[in-house]
Order: C-alpha cells, then sequence, then structure tokens
C-alpha cells in the first residue's frame, strides 16, 4: 500500500501547501533530505487553532492543533520531494507549543502529530522529536510543527 493510499484509508488528504506568513520557502530539499519551515494548524487557509494551550485552549484542542499543523508539513514535503509517495521516512520533528504559564504538556500536545505520522508511516514515521514551549507563536498560532524527512533520491 502506499503513502497515499494509507492516508486516504485514514480518512484524510494532504491540504493544499499553505502560503508563508513571512519571507521563507514552505519546504527546501538538498539531496534525499527535505525541511520544512514551520507549519501552523490552517485550514483551507484559516487559522483553526489560535491562543495558548492551557489557558485559551484545552490539552485536547492543542493535540488536534498539532495534527492539523503536521498535515499541512507532510503537505509541504510532498510538494518539495514530487509527491507524498516519495517519502522514506519521518526523521525529526520539532513541535513548538504557544504554552500558558504554568503548562507543562507540551509533549502530550505534540502527540498529536506524532501519532498521525505513525498512523500514516508505521515504522517509518518514528522519529526523532522535540516538543517545545513558547511563550508566543506567530499569529497567535496553538502550535508550530517542523519536519525532516529522508526521500527518494
Amino acid at each position: 500500500m502506499t503513502w497515499t493510499e494509507r492516508l486516504r484509508q485514514l480518512g484524510l488528504e494532504l491540504p493544499p501547501v499553505p502560503e508563508p506568513v513571512a519571507a521563507y520557502v514552505p519546504a527546501v530539499r538538498s539531496g534525499a533530505w527535505v525541511w520544512t519551515s514551520g507549519q501552523l494548524p490552517s485550514v483551507q487557509g484559516e487559522l483553526r487553532y489560535r491562543g495558548k494551550v492551557g489557558a485559551e485552549l484545552t490539552l485536547e484542542e492543542g493535540y488536534q492543533a498539532a495534527r492539523v499543523a503536521a498535515l499541512n508539513a507532510l503537505a509541504a514535503a510532498a510538494q518539495a520531494a514530487g509527491g507524498l509517495d516519495r517519502i522514506r521516512r519521518v526523521v525529526r520533528l520539532t513541535g513548538y507549543v504557544n504554552s500558558a504559564p504554568g503548562f507543562h504538556d507540551q509533549p502530550r500536545v505534540v502527540n498529536g502529530a506524532s501519532e498521525l505520522l505513525g498512523e500514516l508511516f508505521g515504522e517509518a514515521g518514528a522519529h526523532a522529536r522535540s516538543a517545545v514551549g513558547a511563550g508566543e507563536l506567530p499569529l497567535d498560532a496553538a502550535v508550530e510543527i517542523e519536519l525532516l524527512v529522508e526521500v527518494e533520491g
């Protein structure tokens, strides 16, 4: 089964690659590697999850935001790779969580992204990861997700 077929089986589809909100590109490919820029939890060009997790947003809402942002990051990676099925494996995920003071569950929020990658790629989705609390994120987004993936030559 291809990654595209598996994505459909999960009831998901890659969204259009979100437009950058500043002076950068969504992803860069160099050899067998694709690095994505930080992707926000936007759906059809609209920021879906805004605010601090642990204040305006619950842990579950943060988790869902991370899933949405990860899907956007996959779309950017797939575009740079020449298609989702050209991705060999997810190497690294960095998740930034717009955190309220005293909120310490960043790893559980970023699990939304990690678990999506595991559901899609299985063992090829197992990755190194950082889950970082941030005082502010661009556009007051709840999360920002970056990926490093290995792709077919």
